[in-house]
């Protein structure tokens, strides 16, 4: 196996576990925000399971993209390239936002996608 490919299969594969463990906790999480209104609620768990879902789709996504077609195709590249370059922005998205909070899940996001996006650059670029 190429070292491509282990790249990002451990990006993918740590995407996809990240966003497990985002949604496992929702329940938790949305009662730590106190008494709600029922529509807040439901916006804030749509939201917060929205996030894991996206995770593991980007993840599927370059697992998939590395099965299919190999690391050293030129639309794996695209892939991971782009996949880092969202990751990039859900990481500045949640300095500005969450991590600013007493909350230290928000800041060790930032890790884990900081992380993964590098990766996926390494994988596009080895």
């Amino acid at each position: 196996m190429l070292a491509a490919e282990l790249i990002a299969y451990a990006a993918g594969g740590v995407l996809v576990l990240w966003g497990v463990a985002h949604i496992a906790p929702t329940r938790s999480v949305a009662s730590s925000f106190g008494s709600l209104s029922v529509d807040n609620r439901r916006v804030l768990v749509m939201e917060w399971v929205a996030e894991g879902f996206t995770h593991i789709f980007v993840g599927v996504l370059v697992i998939l993209i590395t099965a299919l077609e190999g690391p050293s195709a030129a639309g794996s590249a695209v892939v991971y390239r782009a996949a880092a370059a969202f990751l990039a922005l859900l990481v500045v998205w949640t300095a500005v936002t969450g991590a600013r909070t007493p909350v230290i899940w928000y800041r060790i996001c930032l890790v884990v996608l900081t992380a993964a996006a590098a990766l996926l650059v390494a994988a596009s670029l080895a």
